[in-house]
């Protein structure tokens, strides 16, 4: 097998553990990550042999663009205190936590080198944090501050990484320094970031197709992370700045066929780049057994610890923070979503995986310093990542689903079905205050107008089938059965459409490139 096959056999696992994980109750990645220790331990199946100043480009920034898309600025704006009490704070601490610990039980390991170990451990994955809430369906709060955490949380480690890889390989630190080189990174990674997000969205609405408008989102985040890297920014920090830009003034609200396609290639780059990623960080037990051989004790050792520490530390500082979060919040009474019991603290907790940022910072500690010898204990650190990358993403991932279903936290449906309604509400409201204004331009017959009256009733409707008892208009469950019925003739109607303009396909002189137009055409008027 080479290593093209590999990759296809990872893309393969990719699509298929979707489905394999809702039907087994595990997230995805994990499985991923299981497949990728199985192909390692396989003798035919190659060493992944891809250079790790690769995999952070390549990797994070469809990942984290796809994650941003799923949720708003005002969501993180109204959360900062809590992503940063609760997150952000929480790298620092536990750079500093690991730091001291492997400094004290890593024979010969410099302290800047330790503090380049806690910062790559520090950060949970966004990519885990995100795929594991989704298919648990925990509650709303939660998932905002996991996914603020994940985000949030790289851009401060691989600073802190980086500071630290730069004091170990010239022998020198200065605390001003860097400091300056953090705030430097942050600001050229937002003026970055917020001017590739504006040219974009021109250039998006100078495009017009739907093609070219996605392919365009695809090319950004790259684009934006490379530059901010070479001006010495945060790639990371820049990828969320333009994709939130984005996410807030792309596309127009009637450009149906854009933002539906637009969403379905994006979920579909999320799963292949997802399950490639984590299936990457399974294959590199292949390296991990050649490190530790005949050392296994000792080096088993030094993972446990620092495994216990991170573990220890997230639940130490998680419990005060939490409580002090919810304090300020009674106090001043403003809105923002916070764990609101002791269980959805825990369930936070155990939600700590760490993942693609944690694997790529480990693979790039550099070999050599700037003298030219060694990096010190360079393979005992890659060791002790993948340990803690290991039992935090399998144990942890494996055993969350159970922590979530014995402790009972869920999702408040009720909130949701309220809010839905009341966005359905509002959508039908709005569509009779245009045809109102219509009508006062417009002579319309006054069977129309009952026509379009009952179309702007049936826009929210359909979106949530409980506000017509609100309207009053008919019982709901016979006006329900009655859409449902409309709707099932009229796809019956377009699927013998379809079914007849594709047949058009195997005709003596049929031209597929109209043939394609036209069921086009149709496609859109479906989905309409």
């Amino acid at each position: 097998m080479d290593q093209l096959a590999l990759l296809f056999v990872l893309l393969l696992g990719a699509v298929l553990s979707v489905p394999l994980g809702d039907r087994l109750g595990l997230p995805a990645p994990v499985l991923m990550t299981l497949l990728g220790i199985v192909l390692a331990l396989i003798q035919v199946v190659p060493n992944v042999d891809i250079n790790p100043d690769l995999i952070l480009p390549l990797v994070l920034p469809p990942l984290l663009y796809a994650a941003v898309h799923r949720t708003s600025w005002r969501q993180f704006a109204s959360n900062r205190r809590p992503i940063f009490l609760l997150a952000v704070a929480l790298v620092f601490v536990t750079t500093a936590a690991v730091a001291v610990t492997a400094d004290a039980i890593v024979p010969g390991l410099p302290l800047a080198a330790a503090v380049a170990l806690g910062a790559l451990v520090a950060p949970p994955d966004p990519v885990a944090a995100t795929a594991v809430a989704g298919q648990l369906g925990l509650p709303r709060r939660l998932v905002s501050i996991l996914e603020g955490e994940g985000l949030f949380n790289d851009v401060t480690a691989i600073v802190l990484y980086h500071v630290a890889i730069a004091a170990a390989v010239s022998g020198s630190f200065s605390l001003p320094q860097a400091v300056l080189e953090l705030v430097l990174s942050a600001v050229v990674a937002v003026a970055v970031g917020w001017a590739f997000g504006w040219a974009a969205n021109k250039l998006i609405g100078y495009l017009g197709d739907a093609t070219l408008q996605i392919g365009l989102t695809l090319l950004v985040p790259y684009a934006s992370y490379v530059l901010a890297e070479g001006l010495h920014g945060s790639g990371v920090l820049a990828v969320l700045t333009t994709a939130m830009f984005l996410a807030e003034r792309a596309f127009d609200a009637d450009d149906v066929l854009t933002r539906l396609t637009g969403r379905a290639f994006w979920d579909v780059v999320d799963t292949l780049v997802t399950g490639v990623a984590f299936g990457l960080i399974g294959l590199e037990v292949h390296n991990v057994i050649r490190t530790a051989q005949g050392r296994w004790g000792e080096m088993l050792g030094w993972a446990g610890a620092i495994v216990a520490v991170v573990i220890v530390v997230r639940l130490l500082w998680l419990l005060p923070m939490t409580w002090v979060t919810r304090r300020l919040h009674a106090r001043r009474d403003i809105d923002e979503e916070i764990p609101v019991s002791w269980r959805e603290t825990v369930v936070m907790w155990w939600s700590g995986m760490r993942g693609v940022a944690s694997v790529a910072l480990a693979l790039a500690i550099p070999l050599t310093m700037d003298d030219g010898s060694p990096f010190p204990e360079r393979d005992e650190i890659v060791f002790i990542a993948f340990g803690v990358i290991m039992a935090t993403l399998v144990l942890q991932g494996l055993s969350l689903p159970w922590l979530v279903k014995k402790l009972k936290v869920r999702a408040d449906t009720e909130i949701e079905q309220k809010y839905e309604k009341e966005l359905a509400l509002r959508a039908a409201k709005a569509a009779k205050r245009r045809l109102k204004e219509i009508e006062e331009v417009e002579d319309l017959p006054e069977e129309v107008q009952e026509q379009m009256l009952r179309r702007a009733y049936d826009i929210g409707l359909r979106i949530n089938p409980e506000m017509g008892a609100e309207e009053r208009r008919e019982s709901q469950a016979k006006r329900y059965a009655r859409i449902k019925r409309i709707r099932r003739i009229q796809g019956e109607m377009m699927s013998a459409a379809r079914h007849e303009v594709l047949s058009a396909r195997s005709e003596p002189g049929a031209d597929p490139e109209v043939v394609d137009r036209v069921l086009r055409q149709l496609d859109v008027r479906s989905l309409r």
